[in-house]
């Protein structure tokens, strides 16, 4: 039987599916990327988690015309086997093949090529503004997920694009994940936001007020403006925010949240948030791993896995390989904290990469998550290393780069007593030269007092 997904090589091909035809698609997708990840390893639970929603808004949007934005790239497999790469798919991650994540000269519709997070608001706001000031009339679409949203530098764009006003529209993508689960006040907000619009009581009431909208012999801007001023006091109730609904408070309309894997809904959202003027917001709330059920079960074992076979989800690995340097750094670390009180951990978001999973196992009291937040987790550091304690900071070398104002300042220029522990130094192989940890010695050891 002829596969769909052979059919298609560019997004022009899906615009002429019907919307079971799209649903098979999006099965075939799944099988695809499982297979092929499973010979080599690459980023599964993310892109099984976003197969509806990148689908349809290369149904919806005109690309490459309209620019898609996404941030740190690593959920892009789908976009790459919709934009004619299906025949080159199986050279995902390996030299002379497809990149893992986004790049700009493999593809016009990789409109931006960055792989750290967080950056995809900003990117997405200058390319607005560039349209507006060339006179141009494409849309803009940045898609971030709910754990890039807890870095400092999405919500800096957050703050910026609400003031400047331009026509850009953001798709959070709320899976509750990043590579771990995500923490922090703004997961927790999004969960109360979840929880509250998809509430019986808040559709019920949500329903009866439109009915009786509707009844009204005329109903004009008037009374559709007194509807939507009545629903956003009625969100900020049961929220219980003191300031309302943050994004819409920071100047964005906000729309969600949305099932991120109905396919007619999420075509009919998209269709009706591009003709709205402004920055905008929609929540859609998908399930990582989504479609096979050991990664639904494990997204985070499953977010980057080595080769495994697709058909016991059993990951293969050499029972005599060596401990990595990871597993010798982690069991170290939590020795020397059973002895030494005063010793603590600070990740950022990635604990199972850099090992601090075990110490939170062990010394939950003396682990600390801060989020995808660099910077913020140097300058904890100096501030627990002058409370007295001994902050040993573990971090990916290439993420160092982003909070190495903090290292000079915060940190070097007051002689504080903080150790960085930098996992992935050197050539990481398959993840590609954004990933590389090549410069950490060299800008490191220029700084005095390290």
């Amino acid at each position: 039987m002829t596969r769909i997904l052979d059919s298609i090589e560019s997004p022009e091909q899906l615009r002429a599916l019907t919307t079971e035809q799209m649903q098979q698609l999006a099965e075939e997708i799944r099988r695809e990327i499982i297979e092929k990840v499973s010979v080599k390893g690459g980023h599964l639970a993310p892109n099984l988690g976003v197969v509806e929603l990148t689908m349809a808004l290369h149904y919806v949007f005109d690309t490459p015309k309209d620019l898609l934005v996404w941030d740190i790239g690593h959920q892009a497999y789908v976009h790459k086997l919709l934009t004619g790469r299906r025949d080159r798919f199986h050279t995902i991650r390996q030299f002379g093949g497809l990149s893992g994540y986004l790049r700009r000269e493999e593809s016009p519709y990789d409109v931006f090529g960055a792989s750290h997070a967080s950056t995809s608001i900003s990117a997405a706001l200058g390319l607005a503004a560039a349209r507006d000031l060339r006179g141009e009339q494409s849309k803009v679409v940045a898609i971030i997920g709910d754990g890039a949203l807890t870095g400092g530098m999405a919500l800096e764009a957050i703050n910026n694009a609400g003031s400047l006003k331009k026509n850009l529209i953001v798709v959070l993508n709320d899976n509750e994940k990043s590579i771990s689960d995500n923490v922090g006040a703004i997961h927790h907000y999004l969960g109360k936001v979840r929880q509250m619009q998809t509430s019986r009581s808040y559709q019920r009431l949500r329903e009866m007020a439109k009915g009786s909208i509707e009844k009204l012999p005329v109903v004009g801007d008037k009374a559709r403006e007194a509807a939507g001023r009545a629903e956003m006091s009625f969100k900020n109730f049961v929220l219980h925010s003191k300031s309302g609904m943050i994004f819409e408070e920071l100047g964005f309309k906000f729309f969600g949240p949305f099932d991120g894997h109905d396919i007619p809904l999420l075509l009919d959202v998209f269709e009706n948030i591009k003709q709205i003027e402004g920055p905008v917001m929609v929540q859609v709330v998908t399930k990582k791993g989504k479609g096979w059920e050991y990664a639904e079960e494990d997204s985070t074992k499953w977010h980057g896995p080595g080769a495994f076979d697709y058909t016991t989800g059993i990951i293969k690995k050499n029972a005599a390989d060596p401990p990595t340097y990871t597993d010798i750094f982690a069991k170290t670390l939590v020795n020397l904290a059973e002895e030494d009180t005063s010793i603590v951990g600070i990740t950022a978001a990635m604990a199972e990469g850099t090992g601090l999973k075990k110490m939170h196992q062990c010394l939950p009291e003396r682990y600390f998550d801060v989020g995808i937040a660099e910077q913020h987790a140097v300058t904890f550091a100096a501030g627990l290393a002058v409370g007295g304690m001994r902050p040993v900071v573990a971090i990916y070398s290439t993420f160092m780069q982003r909070a190495y104002d903090q290292v000079i300042h915060d940190v070097c220029m007051q002689d504080l007593h903080v150790v960085f522990a930098m996992d992935r130094a050197g050539i990481v192989g398959e993840d590609g030269p954004t990933q590389h940890g090549v410069f950490d010695i060299a800008f490191m050891r220029a700084i005095p007092n390290m």
